[in-house]
């Protein structure tokens, strides 16, 4: 009997940490995607410092500006670039928050009855649950001496964190890392 104990108990703790590793993976890999264009002809080379817009807009709340900068600048350095006043390219960020169609997330409750060459109906459409909020952020890198765009990148993903500033943290810190993957594109 003891012997099938142990075994429940080693079977149970390799489930929890398949489970944990199965979350972890769907909450990564899921809702954020990542759209990149560039000029084909620009040499990435060239490019070892950048800056901010003066004066930029993100279209996020101060935290969540100053949550996404942090994650640009460090995942910046990872890659070697330096944030310099006098810099080789100019970043800019813009976004759009907006609540997704709830279009197959209803109920439909109808009355009707007929009866010889006469027939009649209502229907009324019930929503279930809330509607997904809904994100899309732009970033745009800007050649410093041309002020030409030559690299984009704009991140869309479903279910905007709402309440913990430390999920809103580490989701911005999932896309910057997403987005900042293409920069410089591999050719």
């Amino acid at each position: 009997m003891r012997f099938f104990y142990l075994l429940f108990h080693i079977f149970k703790i390799k489930m929890k940490k398949s489970a944990s590793i199965f979350f972890l993976f769907i909450c990564l890999s899921c809702g954020v995607t990542v759209n990149y264009d560039y000029e084909k002809s620009t040499d990435f080379s060239k490019y070892k410092s950048y800056s901010y817009f003066t004066n930029m807009n993100t279209g996020l709340s101060e935290f969540d500006s100053k949550r996404l900068f942090k994650a640009v600048d460090h995942t910046m350095a990872l890659k070697g670039f330096t944030l310099s006043e006098d810099s080789d390219f100019i970043i800019n960020i813009e976004s759009s928050t907006y609540q997704e169609n709830r279009s197959n997330s209803s109920v439909g409750v109808g009355v009707g009855g007929g009866g010889g060459n006469v027939g009649g109906g209502i229907s009324v459409g019930i929503p279930i649950g809330q509607a997904n909020m809904s994100r899309q952020i732009k970033f745009d890198f800007v050649d410093a001496k041309t002020n030409q765009l030559f690299w984009q990148a704009i991140s869309s993903e479903t279910d905007v964190p709402r309440d913990y500033p430390e999920e809103r943290e580490e989701k911005l810190k999932q896309i910057v890392t997403k987005v900042l993957d293409g920069f410089p594109p591999k050719k």
